[in-house]
């Protein structure tokens, strides 16, 4: 079974982040939610805060303005402002 999940964050300036990852915290439209590998496919709008991603059990902020994540066969795409 995968552990891990394709990510990458981009800004309006380029890409901020493009790895794996254990898991992502996003703060969605409709709340903060979670996303662990083979998560049901979703597309969601993200509100100001943070994205917190663990990477080889360590975890990662980035402060966010607002933007949107898709979430299809274990790849996530962020694109944000920051």
């Amino acid at each position: 079974m995968n552990k891990t999940m394709d990510m990458t964050i981009a800004t309006p300036e380029g890409i901020v982040f493009e790895g794996k990852v254990e898991s992502a915290k996003f703060p969605g439209a409709s709340g903060a939610f979670t996303v662990l590998p083979r998560h049901a496919a979703l597309i969601s709008a993200l509100t100001a805060g943070k994205i917190t991603y663990t990477q080889e059990g360590k975890p990662t902020e980035v402060i966010i303005r607002g933007g949107f994540v898709e979430i299809k066969k274990d790849r996530l795409s962020v694109c944000v402002e920051v």
